[in-house]
């Protein structure tokens, strides 16, 4: 009998769980601005702390957090436009040259004895089709920015909430000290992760845009900021925003500048990624690689291509929650990657 109430549970869990999912897809719009002011609030939060701590007075911290967003959403919004525009202009440059070296590369095939049908090859491997497709991707980044004043605003008020928030915390878990205590590690945690996150980011992106401007590729500002966003796409993030600096660099540069290139892409990466990463962020807080990649597809179908940008953070705090609960442990082991643990016992 009780199992079988328990089975009622869950199906009504699952039915909940599936009408919440059509409401966010139906309002995504809405709610990734929401989830990006929650996210941001809770990396700012810490500069606020900062500023508090200097015996600056409350409203000029929360002015000075709130132009400095304001500052770097326009400087993101205007390098993406402006170079976005450059590089469209540019485009068919950039065609002629990589048509030039597809047609070596098939030459050179061909003096092996070897019959390549070349309009084949060259309709396969696409110039439009691809550099299209990363217009678009830079276009639909640059519009999102555009509205960001948006987040901005949501992000005051949820500062603004802070200390309020807290009262109210502990108004609601008088009676439950260990309950509060939990939801503060829980808060404790995701500020770890988006501050962690951000720093690496921040570090990719900078570190390739000098490594790229000095091998002297087009546009190395552009190809570090998508770097940084990029990196909060694991995996195939770093892959995707690689391949047109990469490809710039073998239309404008020499084969060997090019696998120089390519080389320090993979070390930057690796480093910062899979060693400094991991580091600061602690083993605790590891997502399993499976988990990483449907989160990628299934937040991606339901947010859109901002989704995959917030798959990760949005499935790390869902992840924390769950460890959070001695009832939801259980979920959270699930989803952690244990493999690290393993090497280590």
């Amino acid at each position: 009998m009780q199992d079988s109430i328990d089975l009622k549970n869950y199906f009504f869990y699952f039915a909940s769980f599936v009408v919440i999912l059509a409401g966010i897809k139906m309002a995504n719009e809405v709610v990734v601005i929401l989830f990006l002011a929650i996210f941001i609030s809770s990396i700012v939060s810490s500069l606020l702390k900062v500023l508090h701590k200097k015996a600056i007075p409350k409203l000029f911290s929360y002015f000075i957090v709130l132009l400095i967003l304001i500052l770097i959403s326009f400087m993101f919004t205007y390098v993406i436009n402006i170079s976005l525009k450059d590089f469209t202009s540019n485009l068919p440059f950039y065609e002629e040259r990589y048509n030039n070296i597809i047609l070596n590369i098939i030459q050179f095939t061909e003096s092996f004895g070897y019959e390549i049908n070349k309009d084949k090859i060259l309709e396969t491997l696409n110039f439009n089709s691809f550099f299209t497709f990363t217009s678009n991707v830079l276009g639909s980044i640059g519009t999102f920015l555009s509205k960001f004043l948006l987040v901005i605003i949501g992000v005051a008020f949820i500062l603004a909430e802070g200390k309020v928030f807290q009262m109210k915390l502990k108004v609601i878990f008088k009676n439950n000290a260990k309950k509060l205590e939990r939801f503060n590690l829980f808060s404790y945690n995701i500020q770890k992760y988006f501050l962690v996150k951000s720093f690496t980011s921040f570090l990719t992106g900078f570190i390739l845009a000098i490594m790229l401007s000095f091998f002297g590729v087009d546009y190395p500002i552009l190809w570090g900021v998508i770097a940084m966003l990029f990196n909060f796409i694991p995996v195939i993030g770093s892959i995707i925003s690689s391949i047109p600096a990469i490809l710039l660099a073998l239309m404008n540069l020499d084969l060997n500048t090019t696998i120089y290139i390519i080389l320090f892409y993979i070390i930057i990466e690796i480093s910062i990624s899979n060693i400094l990463e991991p580091k600061l962020m602690g083993k605790e807080l590891g997502l399993s690689p499976l988990v990483i990649f449907f989160s990628l597809i299934f937040w991606g179908y339901i947010l859109g291509i901002v989704g995959m940008f917030l798959a990760v953070p949005i499935t790390m705090t869902l992840k924390i929650a769950f460890d959070s609960h001695i009832h939801t442990q259980w979920i959270g082991i699930l989803m952690s990657d244990l493999s690290r643990k393993r090497k280590e016992n």
